[in-house]
Formats: structure tokens, sequence, C-alpha cells
């Protein structure tokens, strides 16, 4: 929260009022202070009462007060598919209940399959007066982000983002993070790499363009045979993929990067069953860091996506959005880093 200046006794600002001269006042932790001020739980009633008196005395800046005690959760087929598959979903959507039982706000999830269902869940939100807004999960059909787009209570899409810059949204740093892992790679001797995903969505496409920058920085114009690509994100469609790519090219590449661990796990079985071996002959990388990476044959090294931050980021940025003061939208990136196990070595001739 901002600092906020005071009149002296002649009228004219002086220094400005700070969280810790509240907290000095009251004689209480600045974290209390902070939390009393923006309605958060855990903190006693007497204590929230004193703070609030000692923020009045010095003219602080109080913020607007979040109408309504319920955010509803609007998650895409691709999203509830995944969370029966995966645990992506299931993280982002445990960050965001934490986050908001922590700020007393009740969370309600409801899925979407089509326009339809968008339309009888921005009705619902709509006539509800406790629901103070939605969070849109993994969406990214134009059709429905421009019904959303008119909607009069404040939207944050989660792990999706607004082309034109009208609903804010929170997701990975997904370009960079891509990035980084092709660096990793290359920064172990390889120069063949396979970039396997599955197109559709414009967040894994920036994935591809994160694969994209990093060669081209270091000299490597990407070539379209450089990309293998499947219908979905199921581990046999990759081992299917990448077996015929050896079928049909040999062992012309030294590593693999994946969109995901899903399709890391299926790339490992394909280049095992084709009698090779996962580091020695061919490097493996995924990205997510979902909880089954460690657990592979041979553990996979991957990218880390703070998944449960971005269920409790978006919480908090659609919080603010709805606190009444007007704001431009925006788009939060969050970093992400590799983690490094055992799918990846350097190539064969450079060990």
């Amino acid at each position: 929260m901002a600092d906020a200046a005071i009149p002296n006794k002649r009228g004219k600002k002086s220094r400005r009022v700070r969280l810790e001269d509240i907290a000095e006042k009251v004689g209480v932790s600045l974290s209390t202070v902070s939390r009393a001020l923006t309605g958060e739980k855990g903190v006693r009633d007497d204590i929230r009462q004193r703070i609030l008196e000692a923020a009045k005395d010095a003219n602080y800046p109080m913020p607007a007060p979040v109408p309504g005690k319920k955010i509803m959760i609007a998650a895409s087929s691709a999203a509830m598919i995944d969370y029966v598959r995966n645990q992506f979903t299931l993280h982002v959507l445990e960050g965001a209940r934490d986050r908001a039982k922590m700020l007393g706000l009740d969370i309600i999830t409801r899925p979407i399959a089509d326009a339809s269902d968008e339309r009888s869940v921005l009705d619902e939100a709509g006539s509800d007066p406790d629901v103070t807004g939605l969070l849109f999960l993994t969406v990214d059909d134009e059709r429905m982000l421009a019904a959303t787009r008119a909607f009069d209570k404040p939207v944050v899409l989660i792990n999706g983002d607004d082309p034109h810059m009208r609903l804010s949204s929170v997701t990975p740093c997904n370009r960079s993070a891509a990035q980084l892992a092709t660096d990793r790679l290359l920064d172990l001797g390889h120069r063949r790499i396979l970039f396997l995903m599955r197109p559709g969505r414009r967040t894994i496409e920036r994935r591809q363009e994160g694969f994209w920058d990093a060669l081209r920085h270091r000299g490597i114009t990407p070539t379209p045979d450089m990309t293998v690509t499947v219908d979905d994100w199921l581990p046999e469609l990759a081992t299917q993929a990448i077996t015929d790519r050896i079928a049909a090219n040999g062992l012309d590449f030294t590593a693999i990067l994946t969109a995901g661990d899903s399709l890391a796990a299926g790339a490992m079985m394909a280049v095992q069953q084709a009698g090779y071996s996962v580091p020695d002959d061919v490097s493996v990388m995924g990205m997510d860091d979902l909880p089954q990476a460690a657990f592979l044959n041979p553990p996979l090294s991957t990218v880390h996506i703070p998944m449960r931050e971005i269920g409790m980021t978006s919480v908090d940025l659609l919080r603010d959005l709805c606190s009444g003061v007007p704001a431009l939208s925006r788009r939060i990136e969050l970093a992400c880093h590799v983690v490094e196990r055992r799918s990846v070595s350097a190539p064969a001739g450079m060990r």
C-alpha cells in the first residue's frame, strides 16, 4: 500500500505516513498492520480496531472494501482434462483456494465447455451480489474472451491471456522459461534439438518462441523439422511421434525439449524403446515440474512452473481490481527456473 502524506500545523504536507509508523504506534508487526488494513484473517478483532483507528488518525488512505464474498472460477474443458490427467490445474486451484481462504473469500468452480456454458456462468455470476469477480482458467477461445470483456464485474485470466490486453491475466513466463531450458541444452553442447509440443494455445506457442529465441541467439536458424507436434498431451502420442521420427531419419538429434512433462515421459520411452539411452544418447528436458517428473527413469530435468503461485497471484490481482480504484489491465508473468535431475547431459562426443 502507498504511504500517505500528512499535513503539518501550517497545512502543508510534511513527511509521508508509512505502514511502519502505524505498526510502531500500535506496537505490532508490519505484516499485522498490512493484514489488518487489507481485511485478511489472522488478526485479533481488538488489534485490528486499534490499527484502523491509528490509520484513520494519521489520514492513511484506506483500501476500499471488496464487494461480495465469493470468487467464481470458470474452468475450460482443457483445464478440466488436465485436472484429471495431471496436477497442473490441481495445484493452480489449490493456490487460489488457499489465498481466497486467507482473504475470507469462498471459491465456486464452474466448468465451461462452450459458449453456452460461458453464458450460463456469466449470468450466474452477474446475478449473484456475493460474487465479487471471475477467474477464467485456461481459456483461449476468442469468442469466449469477447463475451467476457463485456462482463460488468472484474475478470482475470489464469494460465491464459487476452491478446488485446482488455482483460488482466496471470501466467508463467512461458517464453523466457523455454529459452532458459534451451539455453541449458545449448550450454551443454547440444545443437540438434527437437521441440515437442501440442499446438493450439498461445501459452504453448510462446514456449516455442522461447525455443526459437535461444537458438537464434546462438546463431542457429530454427527449421520446421526441429518441431514435432502431437494432437494431445498424452505420453503415448509423444512416444509414437518420436518413434516415427527415429524410424524416418535415424537419430538425427541429441536432445528433446518438450512443452510439457507428460510429453517428455513419452519421448523418453520412445528413445529407450529404440535401443538408445537417456541421457547418454539423447537428453530430454520437460516443462512444468509435475510431481511425477522426479520418479521417471531417469528422473526428469524440467522447468519449474510456479503453479500454486499462479493461483494465489490471480486471486490477489482480482481482489485489487475489485477495490474500486481505476486501474489499467495488466499481464503478470511469474518467473520459472530449470530443475536439474538426470535426464540431461552433454552430447556423447563432448563428455
